[in-house]
């Protein structure tokens, strides 16, 4: 089992596929740093040697923020937007929708299960 950016990507998916289990690694971005290491679309993650495997840890740790730094900076982000008290801060505190969506139905995934409200039965 390869363990890549403290991540142990599974051994018998192809390598483009397997890097995809890193967070902040996507099809897109797997595909690049497939293409910059030079290994074959096909080959699988068992078949990778330790040289190969040492580049694509290499790669990734000099061009990509992944794992712990990227949740770090989101985090980071967000924080920093509630700190400003800016309206999208207000949103993040209060745990709504973000991006402008309605709220009068939905929602229920950022506000969670829906509360009765007493003697509101007709």
């Amino acid at each position: 089992m390869a363990r890549i950016a403290g991540v142990n990507i599974p051994t018998n998916k192809r390598v483009v596929i397997a890097l995809q289990y890193i967070h902040g690694i996507g099809p897109k971005k797997a595909e690049e740093i497939v293409e910059k290491v030079g290994i074959p679309a096909e080959r699988r993650v068992n078949q990778l040697t330790d040289q190969e495997v040492l580049q694509i840890r290499e790669t990734i740790d000099r061009d990509y923020i992944v794992e712990g730094d990227l949740r770090r900076e989101v985090a980071m982000n967000i924080k920093r937007l509630m700190d400003l008290g800016c309206y999208r801060g207000l949103r993040h505190r209060r745990g709504l929708p973000v991006r402008g969506q309605r709220t009068h139905t939905n929602a229920r995934t950022r506000k969670g299960p829906a509360k009765p409200i007493a003697g509101k039965k007709k």
